[in-house]
């Protein structure tokens, strides 16, 4: 048990929360960007709709996670290339990705993209392992 809490301990932490946190400040922009344009564009607002309705909406928050999980592992691969990749790394960066979810679930911000839900969690963990499919060993 202390060389299972030894290796978590060892795991780049600081590194996984600073990717986390860059990846939901992208996704917070956005969202503000959308809610903006929703209120102002009718162009923004006829696109928002046409997304959001039944067709496409139940697709857009799956889409928006997986792409934030393949978002987080590419920050990573390209910034801190002295850390090897491997699955425990891959699930770190899971769990801080929605850490970065329930964090933004306490701000006053209309969750258009992303949500802490079934489905963030089952897109950002495809988003990461598709993405990182050549670290899987």
């Amino acid at each position: 048990m202390s060389n299972f809490l030894r290796r978590l301990k060892l795991l780049p932490w600081r590194e996984m929360l600073q990717i986390a946190a860059l990846v939901n400040s992208i996704v917070i922009g956005v969202e503000l960007f959308l809610a903006w344009g929703f209120t102002q564009s009718r162009a923004i607002r006829n696109v928002v709709t046409l997304l959001y309705n039944p067709p496409l909406g139940l697709l857009i928050p799956f889409a928006a996670a997986v792409g934030m999980g393949a978002l987080a592992v590419y920050f990573l691969e390209h910034w801190h290339q002295q850390y090897l990749l491997n699955k425990i790394n891959l699930w770190v960066l899971v769990l801080c990705v929605l850490f970065g979810l329930v964090l933004k679930s306490f701000l006053p911000i209309p969750p258009l993209l992303a949500s802490l839900s079934e489905a963030a969690l089952i897109g950002i963990t495809v988003g990461v392992f598709w993405k990182g499919r050549p670290y899987w060993r």
